[in-house]
């Protein structure tokens, strides 16, 4: 017995999302969180149906794995699935099916494309004259309404289409996004490079420990940070340090 999804229920799940991966673990990864923030959504569908809470809770405590940001896909789908009766079977296969391309198309948004951007933006508001607690608030607010309108739309998109949610996928084409964002930071990193090099004494104007600081950031890096760094951020890493270094000699 199954009845409707209210507004508070969704908006529970919506933030308990937030908090995922805050019982992350080797064996079911998100899967703990994914239960959980599902549960006010499976109260309600099951209200009257105790033992079948119990066994949707149990088949949701699975091993289930995607880029924290986009699970909201996965937990609108599932809980639209869950509400129209879906068999438990089907369930399984479709957040199966979805984990790898939701964690695929999370990092190529947010870690290779968004939070690089932001970055950059922000370093360069604050070489072009930022005070540096205003430079915070800016990065901290614009990252966060992207990553938050990304999460709202998610969970959206997946109430609205369920087992169909591949189609709004492809409609929002977040892999294009990705890369339009991509060349916007190059284009930064070149703003930021150039300021950098036309100031008259270089980078010996930030001082010796935010200098030290940063080449110890990128040591730390290469020594250890070699098993998640892909191949574009290393190279743009090193194409900063490079920077610095010229800028520290001339």
């Amino acid at each position: 017995m199954t009845g409707p999804l209210t507004r508070c229920a969704v908006v529970s799940t919506f933030l308990r999302s937030f908090l995922i991966q805050g019982s992350w673990n080797y064996r079911t990864m998100l899967g703990t969180g994914f239960a959980w923030a599902m549960l006010p959504g499976l109260r309600r569908i099951f209200r009257d149906d105790p033992d079948a809470l119990s066994r949707a809770l149990q088949r949701h405590l699975e091993h289930f794995n995607a880029h924290p940001y986009l699970a909201g896909v996965a937990l609108g789908a599932a809980l639209r699935l869950e509400a129209d009766g879906t068999a438990p079977a089907v369930v399984s296969r479709f957040k199966t099916a979805v984990r790898g391309p939701l964690g695929a198309l999370g990092d190529a948004l947010v870690w290779a494309a968004w939070l690089p951007f932001v970055a950059v933006a922000a370093l360069a508001l604050y070489w072009l004259g930022l005070p540096g607690g205003w430079t915070v608030i800016a990065f901290l607010g614009v990252y966060n309404v992207g990553h938050i309108a990304l999460r709202v739309w998610g969970l959206r998109a997946g109430l609205a289409a369920g087992r169909d949610v591949a189609g709004r996928l492809t409609r929002a084409d977040l892999a294009g996004w990705a890369r339009r964002l991509e060349p916007a930071s190059v284009f930064l990193i070149g703003l930021l490079a150039g300021a950098l090099l036309t100031a008259p004494d270089g980078l010996r104007e930030a001082g010796a420990a935010w200098i030290g600081l940063a080449a110890l950031a990128f040591a730390g890096g290469l020594v250890g940070g070699h098993r998640t760094w892909r191949p574009a951020a290393m190279l743009t890493v090193t194409a900063v340090a490079l920077i610095a270094a010229v800028g520290v000699l001339t």
